[in-house]
């Protein structure tokens, strides 16, 4: 199966993309380096450098790329960034993630793993939380993955998109080297 992970360079996707190589897919990593680091990247992985905020290049190279499936990883994630810069969380996460569904629905994709967050829930009601807990994100950074999870279900009625999102509370360890 052939991969596109959109922030491959970063530490989730990096270690997303080594696996899939692992267990024999064939994985394009799109990352624009702006907080991911190119020695992240499996060698196996071949990599494109570019921005998702880019929508014409976007839509060539998903169409170029021809993947199975995209593994979206790529956005802004720093929650006290997003608390002073929210208008970068919303164009990064939301408009660059609209970029993407828009390039996947114009080469024909219709397999999408997400990325998300447990910020999307914000303070919770209680404890453990489920998945179907009340979302109230209490910053940019949960509002911005809130709002692209909402996009999936139209793009699902409208073209067929297959998805999943997974919300991830804190990621470590994955790795000795990292």
């Amino acid at each position: 199966m052939k991969v596109l992970v959109t922030g491959g360079a970063g530490y989730i996707g990096s270690v997303v993309a080594e696996r899939l190589l692992g267990r024999g897919n064939t994985v394009v990593v799109l990352d624009s380096l702006v907080r991911g680091h190119r020695m992240a990247i499996p060698n196996e992985a071949e990599f494109i450098r570019g921005d998702l905020r880019d929508r014409d290049w976007l839509i060539r190279a998903v169409a170029d790329v021809r993947p199975d499936v995209v593994a979206h990883l790529a956005g802004e994630a720093l929650v006290s960034e997003s608390v002073t810069d929210p208008a970068k969380f919303f164009d990064v996460n939301v408009h660059g993630g609209l970029n993407l569904l828009d390039a996947m629905v114009n080469a024909g994709v219709n397999r999408l793993v997400f990325s998300s967050t447990a910020a999307v829930y914000g303070e919770p009601a209680a404890v453990p939380i489920t998945e179907d807990a009340a979302r109230v994100p209490v910053n940019a950074y949960g509002a911005s993955k809130w709002c692209f999870e909402q996009m999936l279900p139209w793009y699902a009625t409208a073209y067929g998109l297959r998805h999943i999102s997974f919300r991830y509370f804190n990621a470590c360890g994955a790795t000795v080297e990292r």
